[in-house]
């Protein structure tokens, strides 16, 4: 009998489309370029350079990600799947058709237990609810188990850790299994972490679902991620779209409500060009193991850290691995578009959520560990093998802080340029007024429109679950005007971080801090003081140089001098209840539909808090037996293309 084909997920028209979406990018870089010759004409040859190519960089970066919001806003428009550009029907997910087993993996290192283990139980919990809804009680635990997989270091946070695990064990018995390990030494850091599991267990299950220690997914898309996955024997990982929930203060509000806002709809556009080569941001996504064995081990780049070692942004690496080894990659933004339009079926209990840093020192904080991560990919852009598009995420990720670096050389020429004219004024004006005010009014048009499409959208299809317009409309203008004053500080903040790259300086990829935490003005004027200097500097010699330069340099300059402020107040918890309780804005529909998952982990961990349900001295249960497997290395030097069906063939 001949062996039938594994077939692949069909994706209409992928290359017509990536053709398009290239053509619109360069076509507008061009045309803004061509315009920015004529501006900079009358100017030396070296300012002409200079000016000419930090500008194509920030604007073909500006024109990627307008056209990219304009393919999702369109697609969202029309309720239609990015990658088959079929209507959105979402059909409720039963737990009577699944045919596979997977695991549930929650990596940690030193996390907090009380939160870690509720939002690990409210997951759990959702997915056994999901079975008991459908009339009758299929055995989830039959089909799904949980690895909690400890890297945590210090004995007495390992005894506290394995105290929760053992109450959480005793909870859910009879019900889902549970289970807990922990390395001595944490080589390899989450991606060794996850390899070690691999290695030992992988070969039990058929897919895993890696989970962060902030993730908090619904029953109802993890029972839709598995059951797509056995319908699609060729795909070899689905990521995700997870909105940040759960903070209070003003960061975490304004950040909440930008990501509910335009996440599903820019993920949209993404999918809809990336296809089959999305990418994996490492946590709230359903990977198949086996493929995942075969494929993505990852090595150490030759050379010491900040840009040689261990891969510190191992996702980005594993899936542009799996894309080459020839298993698809996707982007499912149909649970969360579903949510945030409200489409009939999908309701509130698709979800798939993660939690935010709540302060902006945190989240600079993060960004560091990023960066140096992102820069280490640059080293793989000549890689043997890569899909082109894995290539563009290498690219793209890298210079998504890199760009700082451009806007803050674009700002640092201008300014120059002012002053040089100041001193010694030209014959004719330095720019054509009318070309020059026209094309920045066009470059801030695009660079705002993702944020004008993603509101547009919401005006028309949900504004109740963000308030009402009324409520909407002051949210929106609210976020762009703290984005505004947020960007200088994170443009300040990543080339500091890039020179300390650049200069060997590397970081240890540390806890990160999950909880709220309101900053003090001491703290906030240490980390700060230096841009607050800057600014006031900048903005002096402006004032001094050109009245109109100091104008339209403002919402740069600005945010630097109120620095210290912005970190401070944003970091408070109080002002972000003034602004979302007593006003009413920056809602989003995690609040206003308050899924089911978000209230039992809010009941969760208000009860681990309580000292009458602290956890005993519990024998964490014994670990499965161990089906030892495989996880070879890759390597970026060579490559040996395998069928990847093959592997999807191996019978369990």
């Amino acid at each position: 009998m001949t062996e039938q084909p594994i077939t692949a997920v069909a994706i209409p028209g992928l290359f017509w489309r990536r053709a398009f979406y290239t053509l619109a990018v360069l076509t507008t870089s061009v045309v803004g370029l061509l315009a920015m010759h004529r501006v900079v004409d009358d100017l030396a040859l070296g300012w002409q350079i200079a000016l000419l190519t930090l500008f194509a960089l920030t604007f073909s970066w500006i024109a990627m990600a307008f056209w990219g919001a304009v393919c999702g806003f369109v697609l969202c428009a029309l309720r239609l799947d990015p990658l088959s550009l079929r209507r959105l029907r979402p059909t409720p997910p039963s737990a009577y058709r699944l045919m596979s087993k997977t695991a549930l993996v929650m990596p940690i290192y030193a996390e907090p237990p009380v939160p870690t283990i509720a939002g690990l139980e409210a997951t759990c919990r959702s997915l056994l609810s999901q079975a008991r809804t459908e009339g009758g009680s299929p055995a989830i635990g039959e089909h799904f188990d949980v690895f909690i997989l400890s890297d945590t270091q210090t004995q007495a946070q390992a005894r506290e850790e394995a105290a929760h695990v053992a109450a959480l064990q005793q909870r859910l018995a009879g019900q889902i299994n549970v289970y807990y390990r922990r390395r001595e030494k944490n080589e390899g850091r989450k991606a060794g972490n996850i390899a070690e599991f691999c290695r030992r267990w992988g070969r039990r299950y058929d897919f895993m679902v890696v989970l962060d220690a902030d993730s908090l997914m619904s029953g109802a898309t993890l029972l839709h991620m598995v059951h797509r996955m056995q319908r699609e024997p060729r795909v070899g990982l689905i990521q995700t779209v997870p909105i940040p929930v759960g903070q209070r203060t003003l960061f975490g509000r304004c950040l909440q409500i930008a990501s509910a806002l335009y996440s599903p709809m820019l993920a949209a556009g993404q999918s809809f060009w990336q296809g089959d080569a999305a990418n994996y941001w490492g946590h709230n996504a359903i990977i198949r193991t086996r493929a995942f064995m075969a494929h993505a081990g990852l090595p150490a780049l030759p050379g010491k850290a900040p840009l040689g070692g261990e891969l510190l942004s191992h996702d980005f690496v594993e899936a542009a691995l799996l894309k080459r080894a020839g298993w698809q990659v996707l982007l499912d933004t149909s649970a969360t578009t579903a949510v945030s339009q409200k489409v009939p079926h999908a309701g509130a209990s698709h979800n798939s959520f993660e939690a935010m840093p709540s302060n902006f020192l945190d989240f600079a904080k993060r960004d560091r560990r990023w960066l140096q991560g992102n820069l280490q990919h640059l080293r793989l852009l000549s890689g043997a093998g890569f899909h082109p598009i894995s290539r563009l995420h290498f690219l793209f990720g890298a210079f998504a802080y890199l760009s700082s670096v451009v806007w803050l050389g674009l700002l640092v020429c201008t300014s120059l340029l002012v002053g040089v004219q100041a001193i010694a004024p030209p014959q004719s004006p330095a720019f054509p007024p009318l070309l020059s005010v026209g094309l920045l009014w066009i470059t801030l048009f695009m660079l705002l429109a993702p944020k004008l499409l993603g509101y547009l959208l919401t005006l028309s299809q949900c504004p109740h679950a963000f308030g009402g317009r009324f409520k909407l409309t002051l949210s929106v203008l609210f976020e762009l005007a703290f984005a505004a004053l947020i960007a200088p500080l994170m443009m300040a903040w990543h080339s500091l971080f890039i020179v300390n790259v650049l200069l060997g300086r590397s970081v240890e990829w540390q806890t990160q801090h999950r909880g709220e935490r309101s900053l003090a003005w001491r703290e906030a004027w240490r980390h700060t003081y230096w841009m607050t200097v800057c600014g006031v500097i900048w903005a002096v010699a402006m004032a001094a140089c050109s009245l109109h330069a100091f104008f339209w340099l403002t919402p740069a300059w600005a945010g630097l001098v109120l620095a210290t402020p912005i970190v401070k107040y944003s970091s408070s918890g109080t002002w972000g209840g003034v602004v979302s309780h007593r006003l009413g804005l920056l809602k989003t529909p995690s609040i206003s539909y308050r899924p089911t998952l978000l209230d039992d982990f809010a009941a969760l961990s208000a009860r681990g808090d309580t000292p009458d349900h602290a956890p005993l001295e519990g024998v964490v249960a014994p670990l499965p037996g161990e089906l030892v497997g495989e996880m070879p290395c890759q390597s970026f030097r060579c490559f040996d293309k395998r069928p990847a069906s093959a592997s999807a063939r191996e019978p369990h």
